[in-house]
């Protein structure tokens, strides 16, 4: 590897590198100080680069691809407020655990502190917000130095993955000249035959990590495969999980050796794809489980962050039950402080490690009588029946009229196989969990649900579309389209095709479900906020089809025709936030009704 000067040979090294640990994808925004990065980027035939203009979307995007692919994709900007641009996008992948390579160009230390322009203090910049922090070195055709910047790259690379991945940032600052210019005399010609293992690297990674696995040990295997088999009444709850992080086979195990019933988020991987055809996978939770008479299971156990049912996190709240969380990350998952056993281990390897331990209770099906697999029979039919009793009114409900929930239902119904779906925060992804039913299809079902921010939001499922060729559906809420509207460049520059729904029911209709509600004044104004805007300008803005749906027939046939249509288009649903809200109290009253008269 040769270079014109010290700059170019520090960024051709630097990518070089984290080539050869894996990154596969670079987002860029366009800046001065990041010349030597965005240069050995665009140059590298290993990585293929994104140019996403505005440095907030350009963070979700690749925050969205780590998401969708479990692997770090690079994210570089130039010095200053370009920096603090990323935030946000940084504090998510953080929240849900998201690998994601941040490189910010800086200036020469000398300069910081000295009022020389667009120079901030970098220093630090995500606080605790990354698994990693590093400054770099300033470029010198050294070859310890360049060595060390081999080792710090493939250490970053592996500090975004592992099991707490989330963000690194590298900080990188570097001197004029920036571009490939010739500085004679800069870097030696010698370099590369005198330091060729600091200047060419290995093949493959200059370091390889090898990450270690926690296992809980027998005992504590035995302890909770005993309390499993003694259940009359057992679940399995899967909260949000990042795609692989969690075997859909595994669990396959442990509910053929349990025959618990699984409660799985519309986040988790778990409510979609070939688990449902066999076991019992419960979706409609949200509506039923607070039903008179609903009695508390006697051992819970939980994978995933914390479920986006309140009406789920508040029964194994009150639960009188053996609650069991297994993560590997060694944080605490669980925010109402009442779970009994915490197990810092893969999800995927305790859930096989415990179907292996736990006698065959399959004949419980059968079963009946007050024998203990008669009673765990029962409690699978109380599951059946009340899945049965809400999906049977969400399908009335759907054909009855236009609200938001049946927006959602339609959607996930009609997705295709394979599809990746991402919902938005506030109410799609609440009426996903509750509307979402439960099918084999391999829908990978996305969000970001670690800080729960509208912010982002478009350009995060445009990144996941960009690692996948599964068709891409974006459900959005009108102030989350609002915030992102900047993202959508990237339909067009980054060549990532999708239908995007969006719920326009103009302003924040998720306070509706908030005691604020019935306070108004200030209510309508300042937490409602409706904006009054006509989206459709947004799409001629940026080359995108608008169709506006009518009513839920209109909607179902719009979305299909976008499904089957090449290119982007952007069909809204305009609907009444209060409406709906008071829609959903119907129907959850409609179901805890029936159940409890039913069971």
């Amino acid at each position: 590897m040769t270079a014109p000067n010290r700059a170019t040979l520090w960024g051709r090294t630097l990518v070089d590198e984290l080539a050869k640990s894996g990154v596969t994808g670079a987002v860029v925004s366009p800046g001065s100080r990041s010349t030597p990065l965005t240069v050995a980027l665009a140059e590298h035939d290993d990585i293929e680069t994104y140019s996403v203009l505005d440095e907030r979307s350009a963070a979700f995007f690749a925050l969205g691809r780590g998401r969708r692919t479990g692997e770090p994709t690079a994210v570089v900007c130039t010095s200053g407020t370009a920096a603090a641009n990323y935030h946000p996008a940084v504090v998510e992948a953080s929240q849900s655990r998201v690998p994601l390579l941040v490189l910010t160009a800086d200036r020469p230390a000398e300069l910081v502190d000295s009022g020389a322009n667009q120079t901030v203090d970098q220093e630090q910049l995500y606080g605790d917000a990354v698994r990693w922090y590093k400054t770099l070195p300033e470029p010198a055709p050294e070859p310890r130095r360049l060595r060390s910047l081999r080792v710090a790259a493939d250490r970053a690379v592996a500090k975004t993955t592992g099991a707490n991945p989330g963000p690194v940032h590298l900080n990188v600052p570097v001197a004029k000249p920036l571009e490939p210019t010739e500085e004679p005399g800069d870097v030696p010609d010698s370099l590369a035959d005198d330091a060729p293992l600091a200047v060419e690297g290995r093949d493959g990674p200059f370091v390889r990590t090898t990450a270690g696995r926690v296992e809980p040990d027998d005992a504590a295997m035995a302890d909770i495969a005993a309390a499993l088999e003694s259940a009359d009444r057992g679940l399995v709850v899967a909260g949000p999980l990042n795609p692989g992080r969690c075997d859909p086979e595994a669990v396959a195990e442990l509910l053929d050796a349990t025959g618990f019933p699984l409660l799985a988020d519309p986040l988790s991987g778990l409510r979609y794809g070939p688990l449902v055809e066999d076991h019992l996978v419960a979706g409609g939770y949200d509506s039923y489980l607070d039903a008179d008479g609903w009695p508390d299971p006697d051992v819970v156990l939980r994978v995933g962050a914390s479920p986006t049912s309140k009406v789920l996190r508040r029964f194994l709240r009150d639960a009188d039950a053996r609650q069991v969380v297994v993560d590997p990350a060694g944080d605490w998952p669980e925010a109402e402080f009442t779970a009994t056993d915490y197990v810092e281990a893969d999800p995927s390897g305790t859930a096989g490690a415990l179907a292996e331990r736990v006698d065959d209770r399959s004949a419980l099906d059968g079963a009946s009588g007050d024998t203990a697999e008669g009673a765990a029979a029962a409690w699978r039919r109380r599951f059946e029946r009340a899945e049965t009793a809400h999906w049977d009114l969400v399908d009335e409900a759907a054909d009855d009229e236009l609200f938001e929930g049946a927006v959602l239902s339609e959607v996930v119904a009609g997705a295709p196989d394979p599809a990746t779906v991402f919902v938005s925060n506030s109410m799609p992804v609440r009426d996903c969990d509750r509307f979402g039913r439960p099918r084999p299809a391999e829908l990978t079902v996305l969000g970001n649900r670690g800080a729960s921010g509208i912010d982002g939001i478009t350009s995060t499922a445009l990144g996941a579309g960009s690692a996948t060729d599964d068709p891409l559906v974006v459900v959005t809420g009108d102030l989350a389209y609002y915030h992102d509207m900047n993202g959508l460049l990237s339909v067009a520059r980054c060549g990532v095709d999708a239908t995007i729904v969006l719920i326009n029911n103009d302003g924040g209709g998720i306070f509706h479900i908030l005691p604020i509600e019935e306070f108004d004044p200030p209510f309508t104004e300042q937490f409602v906020t409706p904006h009054g805007l006509d989206f459709e300008p947004s799409a001629d803005l940026y080359g995108l089809a608008f169709r506006r749906a009518t009513d839920i027939d209109d909607f179902a046939a719009a979305y299909r025709e976008s499904l089957d249509t090449d290119g982007t288009q952007v069909v809204e649903v305009r609907t009444d936030g209060e409406a709906s809200h008071r829609r959903r109290e119907r129907l959850h009253e409609r179901v805890r009704e029936r159940v409890a008269r039913e069971l």
